[in-house]
């Protein structure tokens, strides 16, 4: 990091916090702070949707995803779309009919006042710690990598955060996430050039996308109903759509980013954005990472990209051992390279054939190399992290890019989990507002509502930096996120089409459904865990939905004819 790198970083963020604060500054009811005074243009709420997904974890886990197993994470997205179109036809007319605040409040007019809080409740815990998450996930990497204290990076990115969402609400939030998107966007597309631009003169953009298919790296599509390959046409469509249906339809992060539109034309028009813009993003997110992958066939990488975890075995009994294993892939690296250069100035396709396998047996043999180096990784320090996954971009990023972009880049990064973590913290305060205190202290002033929402997300804030600074790694992180919502989202998605559609279904057999079919999805994620059952986390998306409308049907056929219904 140069004093450049430090200037463009520092000057962007202090430019995103001071801006957001003096642009959102005077709410002084209700409807301003939580809703932005419903002022808000479709391109706004568009923008402002795809930051608050795209979080840190989106850049620094996503091409690390595509470096490591290639495009066929991009299956991931495939039912956004189709559930930003039934979103845009069914949720968001009756959330505007009704002028609600948050979307829980529409359940207790279908249902009563404790489904409407049980679902606040799950929403709250699952945001909870998915809002400590996107602290930590850009904490720790950069962390490990930069030397910086993981502590104190926390607790930087919870303040700054905080210092405008507490000020300006959903008009802050909204704001500063424009500013943001244009970093992200301007930093990533100045990335992907730059790794084209360091590639051998003979490999042009083409050629680079055929290295990569000889790699097994452009496979995007898979129809296997594998249930061992978490990433599927299948899963993305069915798991993919119920959990998208579920985030951006009943997760209150999202929902508070449309219903701030001036119309319910502007806030479709903004979900229809994101819906047609979304899955290009990702692909070329993970197109990046691809990219990454065919720059370091010609080039030295490391054999594990975490330098805290490579530090761990260098300092322990079984250094010799793994500097072996350094040594063997620095000449696979050598011929790999040699074998690549030959490959693109090849025009036979015979020949060209015989090559990609010989190039494919050298990958493989790689892979196994980066296996061991996890072997003893593990041995030394059995609490090490030895997946990689995230720190390939951000290694890429510190090593390879120029004075001033590295700045930049660390920039995207940092307003990437600023956006996504100011819209959680923004929805947090506002739900515990609105479905809790509000709905139990009614009769107060509006000045004494948005005084009161401006201290829980405060609190919230302070709790998301507390569990950002008692988490741990888990496999990768932008997976991590997503577990955590499909363990909750297919129940809270399956009570609210239930409030959408089924007439005649007792509030009660509701609210205990969902009790149960949490405690049900939650045992499903255990025993996938441990092996005892295969069903990828996608799948709890559907699976959840479908149960709890099942056990909630089946309750209210057992209960009491006399109970009303509605």
């Amino acid at each position: 990091m140069t004093q450049l790198d430090w200037i463009v970083l520092l000057g962007t963020l202090a430019f995103i916090v001071l801006y957001g604060t003096y642009k959102a500054r005077g709410s002084k009811n209700v409807t301003d702070y939580l809703k932005g005074g419903n002022q808000a243009h479709w391109w706004t709420i568009g923008l402002s949707v795809m930051a608050t997904q795209a979080s840190a974890i989106t850049f620094l886990s996503t091409p690390g995803q595509a470096f490591h197993d290639g495009m066929g994470f991009v299956q991931f997205y495939f039912g956004l779309p189709i559930a930003m179109v039934i979103i845009s036809l069914v949720f968001i007319p009756l959330y505007h009919k009704l002028k609600v605040f948050t979307a829980y409040e529409y359940l207790e007019s279908k249902f009563d006042l404790k489904t409407r809080t049980i679902t606040a409740l799950f929403f709250l815990i699952q945001r909870g710690l998915s809002a400590g998450i996107t602290i930590f996930a850009p904490s720790i990497i950069l962390s490990a990598v930069l030397g910086w204290n993981l502590l104190y990076l926390n607790v930087l990115i919870g303040i700054l955060v905080i210092i405008y969402t507490v000020s300006g609400g959903t008009k802050a939030v909204s704001i500063t996430q424009k500013q943001q998107m244009a970093v992200i966007f301007g930093g990533m597309f100045l990335a992907f050039l730059i790794i084209l631009n360091f590639l051998p003169l003979d490999v042009s953009f083409t050629r680079a996308l055929e290295i990569a298919g000889a790699g097994g790296k452009m496979e995007i599509l898979d129809f296997s109903f594998d249930f061992e390959n978490r990433y599927t046409f299948w899963s993305g469509i069915i798991g993919g759509t119920f959990l998208a249906l579920s985030y951006f339809g009943t997760d209150q992060s999202q929902v508070q980013r449309y219903l701030s539109g001036r119309s319910v034309k502007m806030s479709q028009m903004g979900l229809i954005m994101n819906g047609f813009l979304k899955v290009p993003m990702q692909f070329f997110i993970l197109l990046i990472g691809v990219m990454v992958f065919v720059f370091y066939q010609f080039n030295t990488s490391p054999l594990n990209f975490n330098p805290s975890a490579v530090k761990d075995v260098l300092k322990s009994e079984y250094a010799a051992e793994y500097r072996g294993l350094e040594k063997e892939k620095e000449l696979l690296q050598s011929e790999i390279k040699e074998f690549q250069l030959e490959y693109v100035r090849l025009e036979d396709s015979e020949a060209k054939g015989v090559l990609r396998e010989k190039i494919q047996t050298l990958n493989a043999s790689e892979k196994d190399l980066r296996e061991a180096s996890k072997v003893l990784i593990k041995k030394a320090n059995p609490a090490a992290e030895t997946n990689d996954k995230d720190y390939v971009f951000i290694h890429f990023i510190l090593s390879q890019l120029p004075r001033g972009l590295i700045g930049l880049l660390l920039a995207v990064i940092l307003s990437a989990a600023m956006s996504s973590t100011a819209s959680e913290l923004n929805a947090l305060g506002s739900t515990t507002t609105i479905d809790l205190y509000k709905r139990n202290s009614p009769g107060q002033t509006e000045r004494h509502y948005v005084s009161a929402s401006r201290w829980f997300t405060l609190l919230w804030g302070i709790i998301a930096i507390t569990v950002a600074c008692t988490a741990n790694l888990f496999d990768n992180l932008i997976q991590l996120v997503n577990i955590i919502g499909s363990i909750f989202y297919g129940n809270i998605l399956g009570v609210f089409l239930m409030a959408f559609f089924v007439k005649k279904v007792s509030s009660n057999a509701v609210f205990f459904a969902a009790i149960i079919n949490q405690l049900l999805v939650i045992g499903l994620f255990l025993m996938d865990k441990y092996e005892i059952i295969k069903l990828p986390y996608l799948w709890l998306n559907f699976v959840g939905c479908v149960t709890v409308i099942t056990i909630a049907l089946s309750l209210n056929l057992l209960m009491n004819k006399k109970e009303p219904t509605v």
